[in-house]
């Protein structure tokens, strides 16, 4: 497959994300102008955060992993019967899990919002309601858990729609329980039942998609064999290694709640905004390398995956880099644009603004990490990415116990992104030194025109900003979104220029876009 065909898979993988994150900044937009940054806001975000940890270390971060390597290798020995009765034992095993993983957690939820976000313990109706949100919530994780293994099963067979776009009905759902909230006790509860609604949704969508494929999943007997048992030595790892960042995520959480009232919620905003480049970028890109890297190494073409990876790699930090330079250079204005209005004030933007440059310093990071860790999913190794992302974890938590004394919020997110740096940098020492990755001359000539430009949009983004203010002051309405606007269109100009100059000086020709 060439790389014009990869490239396709991710700018159409890309498109849907960008889409679902779209949709998902309409979405929070409204639940800052109704909910603000206050205790409300607060209980919504742990209810929300807890289903979707747990979803991401057991769901799409680990099985994916493990899953997309062992169906393309089951497939390429056994053919499409082989894979389709191995998928089908793996979702009626987790089916059953599942239910009783949610039965246990809606008995003994008290206990496990107690243990994840202990700070709420002293208030004892903020704590009640965050039970009670927490419960509604819960049941998301069910559903996404069998959207998760559908959708690995549609990406392995280069279907990749139906899963981009699924995120895309949780906005709009949350968005419909926004504006029937009159019709509950409150706001929250709206959108926490709107979360639970939409998990059936998305289950509904790739289930419809699997169908037309001739995938639809079917309830079989969980037999144990040989196929079976190589997976599980694989997602064993694979749940330990994909919830390094989760558990750093999960430490954000606890010791958050610790924190003075509105630092969960500026955690949350400015999490979402950083979470668009990973979601556009590094996910779908992550994804498709995957499968790509499974398919080529099971064939035996081991160059060919190296040049993938590469390509891959480059493409990211082209996509990448401006956004955290963006998150650096006006990281308040940017939440003032975006999110001021309503309960959301100038503070708490400015508050979520100072989060949002701490953890651009470890976006570029973030965003390779899934195209690192293919080195080793694609050959079926998942306890290497273990070991390193365990490694970051231990590096991470010391560095929140240290900062955030100092820092408050801020510190919590900048430990996140060093925690990122020492993720990767492991990932790529350990897979250079087996020969399972290498910089080529594209790459490296890539990260240097990409480094040229992000310098030129940085020092252009730090003269124009001034300009572009007074501009804004002559709007009559909108005028921090006016100034985001202005600098943001001028520097997309300035980036792509510098890019494509420094490029052609250097030689370097994207040829999946030729």
């Amino acid at each position: 497959m060439g790389d014009l065909h990869m490239l396709r898979k991710i700018l159409s993988f890309s498109g849907f994300t960008l889409l679902s994150r779209l949709t998902g900044f309409l979405r929070d937009v409204m639940m800052a102008a109704v909910m603000g940054a206050g205790p409300l806001m607060d209980a919504f975000a742990i209810a929300f955060k807890l289903p979707n940890h747990f979803r991401a270390i057991f769901g799409e971060g680990a099985f994916n992993s493990a899953f997309v390597p062992a169906y393309s290798h089951v497939r390429a020995q056994g053919g499409e019967a082989a894979a389709r009765s191995f998928a089908d034992r793996l979702f009626t095993g987790m089916l059953l899990v599942q239910l009783i993983v949610l039965a246990l957690a809606l008995v003994f939820m008290g206990q496990l919002v107690s243990l994840l976000a202990p700070g709420f313990t002293d208030d004892p109706a903020q704590f009640a309601f965050t039970v009670t949100l927490t419960r509604i919530t819960f049941p998301y994780l069910l559903f996404m858990t069998l959207v998760t293994l559908v959708t690995g099963e549609l990406n392995a067979s280069d279907r990749y729609a139906a899963g981009a776009f699924a995120p895309v009905l949780l906005n709009l759902a949350m968005i419909g329980g926004l504006a029937l909230a009159f019709l509950f006790p409150t706001s929250a509860h709206a959108v926490a039942w709107a979360v639970t609604v939409s998990g059936a949704l998305q289950l509904a969508l790739v289930m419809a998609d699997a169908k037309r494929a001739g995938l639809f999943p079917r309830l079989r007997r969980f037999v144990w064999d040989s196929q079976m048992s190589r997976f599980f030595r694989t997602l064993g790892p694979a749940i330990i290694g994909s919830a390094g960042v989760q558990i750093a995520m999960f430490a954000d959480t606890i010791i958050a709640t610790l924190l003075p009232a509105g630092a969960v919620s500026s955690i949350y905003f400015a999490d979402r905004i950083y979470q668009l480049p990973i979601g556009i970028i590094g996910i779908a890109v992550g994804t498709v390398i995957m499968t790509e890297m499974s398919r080529r190494l099971a064939a035996g073409d081991e160059a060919g995956a190296h040049r993938a990876q590469n390509r891959a790699m480059a493409l990211t930090l082209v996509a990448a880099a401006p956004f955290a330079c963006a998150f650096l250079v006006i990281p308040t204005l940017i939440m003032e644009a975006l999110f001021a209005r309503g309960a959301f004030t100038a503070a708490n933007a400015a508050a979520a603004g100072q989060v949002l440059a701490a953890y651009a310093v470890g976006l570029p990071a973030i965003v390779l990490i899934r195209s690192a860790v293919s080195s080793f999913y694609g050959r079926r190794d998942t306890m290497t990415p273990l070991i390193a992302s365990l490694s970051a974890v231990a590096v991470n938590v010391v560095l929140k116990i240290l900062l955030t004394s100092h820092f408050g919020a801020p510190g919590l997110a900048m430990a996140t992104s060093v925690g990122a740096w020492v993720n990767l940098g492991l990932l790529v020492l350990l897979a250079s030194r087996r020969g399972w990755m290498g910089a080529d001359s594209y790459f490296i000539k890539t990260v240097f025109c990409v480094a040229l430009a992000t310098l030129a949009l940085a020092v252009a983004a730090w003269a124009l900003e001034p300009h572009a203010a007074r501009v804004a002051e002559l709007a009559p309405r909108w005028r921090k979104e006016t100034h985001l606007g202005l600098l943001g269109a001028a520097g997309a100009v300035i980036y792509a220029g510098a890019l494509l100059m420094a490029l052609r000086l250097s030689g370097v020709r994207f040829r999946g876009l030729r």
